[in-house]
């Protein structure tokens, strides 16, 4: 990989940059936090070749809003499954809309 390609990774999402201790940083909560929801399955770091947890941005943002849950009150467990509800909800509300945009095109060239 030359350098081009690294500096291309810093604007993709899901390029894992983060450390587990910049992510908690970044966060400002702790590192049992981010392995709290990695347990309940919400985000999977991915591993560096010594091992080491690796976060991506779209993996801080979910975090992030779990976090944001948690300082509200919410069981870590239950914050997990509300976003991971959310989650669903969001893909099927653009599977749908999407569904009703090719129908709709159909509909008006038959």
């Amino acid at each position: 990989m030359t350098a081009d390609d690294s500096f291309g990774r810093l604007d993709d999402d899901d390029y894992p940059a983060y450390t587990m201790g910049r992510a908690a940083e970044l966060l400002g909560t702790t590192q049992g936090f981010l392995r709290a929801i990695g347990d309940a399955r919400l985000i999977t770091p991915l591993r560096s070749a010594g091992g080491h947890r690796r976060y991506s941005r779209y993996q801080l943002r979910i975090a992030a809003r779990a976090r944001e849950l948690v300082d509200q009150g919410t069981p870590i467990e239950a914050a997990c499954r509300i976003i991971i509800l959310e989650d669903q909800l969001e893909e099927a509300l653009r599977i749908n809309a999407e569904y009703r945009r090719t129908t709709s095109l159909r509909t008006v060239g038959t």
